[in-house]
C-alpha cells in the first residue's frame, strides 16, 4: 500500500492548501470567524474546501477499499486523477464558479472507479 499511502498524504496536502486559502480569503475579505459568509470571492473559496471536505468522506474509504482487494497501484493510479480533479476544480472556482465542471468530473470519475475497482476486486477473491 507504499502508492496508496504516498496519495493519501497528497490528498490530504491539497485539502491543507485549500483550508489555508479560507484563512487567506477570511483576512482578505474581512470575514472573521466563525461567520461563513462574504463576498463572492470569499464565499468561491469556502465553498471549495467545504465541497472537498464532503468529497473526501467518498475519496478516502474508496482509495484504500481498492487498493486493499484490487491493487496498490491501480488505487493509486486513481488517487492521482483525484488530486488532479480537485485542483482543477479549485482554480476554475476561484476565477468562476460556472466553470468547475471539469475538475469536479474527474473527480467524481475517480472516485466512481475507484468504487468500482474496490467491487471488482471483491468479486474475483478466490
Amino acid at each position: 500500500m507504499f502508492w496508496t499511502a504516498w496519495v493519501t498524504l497528497a490528498a490530504l496536502a491539497v485539502y491543507i492548501w485549500m483550508i489555508v486559502n479560507v484563512g487567506r480569503a477570511r483576512q482578505r475579505y474581512q470575514v472573521p470567524a466563525p461567520q461563513t459568509e462574504g463576498p463572492q470571492e470569499f464565499m468561491s473559496v469556502m465553498r471549495v474546501q467545504m465541497n472537498t471536505v464532503e468529497q473526501l468522506i467518498i475519496f478516502l474509504p474508496a482509495l484504500w477499499l481498492c487498493a486493499w482487494f484490487l491493487g496498490d497501484r491501480y488505487a493509486a493510479a486513481g488517487g492521482v486523477v483525484w488530486i488532479l480533479g480537485r485542483v482543477i476544480y479549485a482554480r476554475a472556482y476561484y476565477r468562476n464558479p460556472a466553470d468547475r465542471e471539469l475538475g469536479f468530473g474527474l473527480t467524481a470519475a475517480a472516485s466512481f472507479a475507484l468504487m468500482a475497482g474496490a467491487v471488482v476486486g471483491l468479486l474475483t477473491l478466490p
